[in-house]
C-alpha cells in the first residue's frame, strides 16, 4: 500500500468527463518481412510478462471511506489483459487521417479507475502495413519522465530481446480494510505536515531570493517579461470531451543546427518553432493578437538517478513573443526568457512541494473542477497562459515491440477549459516528435498545426542561411509509407 502524493491525486480530483487527466504516447511500427504472427497477440503476451516490471501496470486505487482523502495504491493480482490490451482495426482505406482521428476518440475515453489506470490499444488496417500502438496511463500514476522509464518495460531495444526477468513471486492483491486506510491517511498527514513545517524557512528564503533585487544584470527584466497574462484565443475557451490529434516529426540534427547557429538551446528552437506556427495559425482563425502569447512550461525536478513513478515537476510561464513577426528576433527574446525561467527553477528545486496533507482535499478539488466546467469560466476569466508546451528527452536508439520496428513516436497529453492546446515534444531515433493534442472546441482540425509548424521550420532554416538538406517532404496522407510526418 502506497499513499499518493499531493500532486498525483490533485489530478485524480481535477478530473471530469470533459477532462480526462491521463497522457499518452503513439507509435508507428515497421512489422518485419513475411511477419506470420498476430502482433496484437503478440503484445498482450509479453507484457504478460512484464507488468512486474512497472508499477504502473499492476498497482490500482483503493479510495478512502467517503472519499474524505486521497487514494492510496495497492496491488492487483488479477490485471484483466484482455480489458487493458484490445485491438482497433481502422476502416477502409486506412489513411492516416483515419488513425489520428482515432487517436483521438481513444483519448477522449476514461479510465476506469477500478482497475490499473493505463490502456494500450493496438491499431491495425493502415494501408501502409504498418501497425499503430496507442498507450495512455493517468497522470496521477506518472509524468513525462517517469514514462520514459515505462517505455522500458513496454518496448525493447532489439528485435529479439534477451529473457525478461521473471517475478520472485506471484504478485500479492491487497484488500485494505477501512480501518487500515484510515490509519494510512492519517499518518501521510501528519508527515507531510512536519515536512512543510521543516522545509518552511528555505521555502522564505528562496521566495525572497527570487522576488529580490536580481544579482544578474537585466535578469529581472527578463523574468518579469514570463509573467503576465495571455490574450485571448480561440484556444483559450470551455471546451467538450472531444479531443483531437496530429503529429509531426522533424530532424533532430536540424534543429541542433539551427540552435547551434543561434547560440541556443535545443529547447529555445522548440519554442520558437512552437511559437511561429501559432501564429500562422491565429492568422487565419481569428487573427494574430497583439500581446505576445504565453506558455505554461512544464520542467521536471527529478534529481538524476530517480526513476519513482510520481509526478515531480513544476509549471512555469514562458513568454512566446508571438506579436515578434521577424523569427530571429523572435527566437532571441524566447532564449532570453526562457533562460531567466530556467534560472529560476533551478533555484526553486528542491523546496517546490509535490505532496501535501489531503484530508479534505478531494472534496475541495473535485468541486472546484465541476464548477468551473459548469459555469464555464474559461470563456470569461484572464488567459493565465495560451497553450502548453513540454518537451521531454527521449531514446536515442531505435525501439521494438513484439519483433516489430517502431518507426515514429509522438506524445499525447492533457488539454483543460480555457487550455485547448497542448504540445508535447519527445526525441526519438534522430527525430524530435511534436504531438498535438486538441480539444475540437478550440482547435477542429489539429494538422491545421502540423502544417503551421512545417512552414515556421521551413522559414527559420531559411533565415537561418546554410544548413544540412532538406528532409524528405509530406507525402499524401492517404497512403502513406513511414516517412509520411517526417520532414
Amino acid at each position: 500500500m502506497k499513499s499518493l502524493t499531493g500532486v498525483d491525486a490533485a489530478f485524480l480530483h481535477l478530473e471530469t468527463p470533459e477532462t480526462p487527466m491521463h497522457v499518452g504516447s503513439v507509435s508507428l511500427f515497421d512489422l518485419p518481412p513475411r511477419y506470420w504472427r498476430d502482433f496484437h497477440a503478440e503484445v498482450k503476451r509479453q507484457l504478460g510478462r512484464r507488468l512486474h516490471l512497472a508499477p504502473v501496470l499492476h498497482r490500482k486505487l483503493a479510495p478512502m471511506p467517503l472519499q474524505f482523502a486521497n487514494p492510496v495504491w495497492v496491488d492487483d493480482d488479477a490485471v484483466d489483459l484482455d480489458h487493458h490490451v484490445q485491438r482497433v482495426t481502422l476502416a477502409p482505406p486506412g489513411t492516416m487521417t483515419q488513425f489520428d482521428d482515432c487517436i483521438g476518440r481513444l483519448h477522449a475515453e476514461l479510465l476506469d479507475r477500478s482497475r490499473p489506470l493505463w490502456r494500450l490499444h493496438v491499431i491495425d488496417g493502415l494501408a501502409s502495413g504498418q501497425v499503430g500502438y496507442y498507450f495512455k496511463a493517468h497522470h496521477a500514476a506518472l509524468d513525462g519522465q517517469a514514462g520514459i522509464v515505462l517505455a522500458r518495460t513496454l518496448f525493447d531495444l532489439s528485435p529479439r530481446p534477451p529473457p525478461v526477468p521473471r517475478a520472485k513471486g506471484a504478485m500479492a492483491g491487497e484488500h485494505p480494510g477501512l480501518v487500515e486506510l484510515g490509519a494510512a491517511a492519517l499518518r501521510h498527514d501528519a508527515g507531510q505536515i512536519v515536512k512543510l513545517v521543516r522545509h518552511l524557512p528555505d521555502v522564505v528564503r528562496t521566495l525572497a531570493g527570487l522576488l529580490g533585487p536580481a544579482k544578474a544584470a537585466g535578469a529581472p527584466g527578463r523574468l518579469r517579461q514570463n509573467f503576465a497574462f495571455g490574450p485571448p484565443t480561440p484556444l483559450n475557451v470551455p471546451i467538450s470531451a472531444e479531443r483531437g490529434f496530429a503529429g509531426l516529426s522533424l530532424p533532430l540534427d536540424a534543429l541542433k543546427a539551427l540552435a547551434t547557429a543561434h547560440d541556443a538551446k535545443l529547447n529555445d528552437i522548440v519554442l520558437a518553432l512552437c511559437s511561429g506556427a501559432l501564429r500562422r495559425y491565429l492568422a487565419h482563425h481569428g487573427g494574430i493578437p497583439k500581446k505576445p502569447l504565453t506558455a505554461a512550461m512544464p520542467i521536471s525536478l527529478r534529481e538524476a538517478g530517480n526513476t519513482e513513478f510520481t509526478t515531480q515537476a513544476t509549471m512555469p510561464l514562458v513568454n512566446l513573443h508571438t506579436h515578434i513577426a521577424d523569427p530571429l528576433r523572435r527566437l532571441a527574446a524566447i532564449r532570453d526568457g526562457a533562460d531567466a525561467v530556467k534560472a529560476m527553477v533551478q533555484q526553486a528545486r528542491g523546496v517546490v512541494p509535490m505532496d501535501f496533507p489531503s484530508i479534505g482535499v478531494p472534496w475541495v478539488l473535485h468541486g472546484l473542477a465541476e464548477l468551473y466546467g459548469r459555469t464555464h469560466l474559461a470563456g470569461v476569466m484572464p488567459v493565465l497562459a495560451n497553450v502548453v508546451i513540454s518537451n521531454i528527452p527521449g531514446p536515442r536508439v531505435p525501439l521494438y515491440a513484439a519483433g516489430a520496428h517502431m518507426s515514429a513516436y509522438w506524445p499525447v497529453s492533457i488539454v483543460e477549459h480555457g487550455l485547448g492546446l497542448n504540445i508535447t515534444v519527445i526525441s526519438y531515433a534522430g527525430a524530435m516528435g511534436f504531438g498535438f493534442t486538441t480539444a475540437r472546441a478550440a482547435v477542429p482540425d489539429a494538422h491545421r498545426l502540423t502544417q503551421a509548424l512545417a512552414e515556421a521550420f521551413d522559414e527559420l532554416r531559411a533565415r537561418t542561411g546554410p544548413s544540412p538538406p532538406r528532409a524528405a517532404r509530406r507525402r499524401d496522407q492517404g497512403a502513406a509509407p513511414p516517412s509520411r510526418r517526417t520532414r
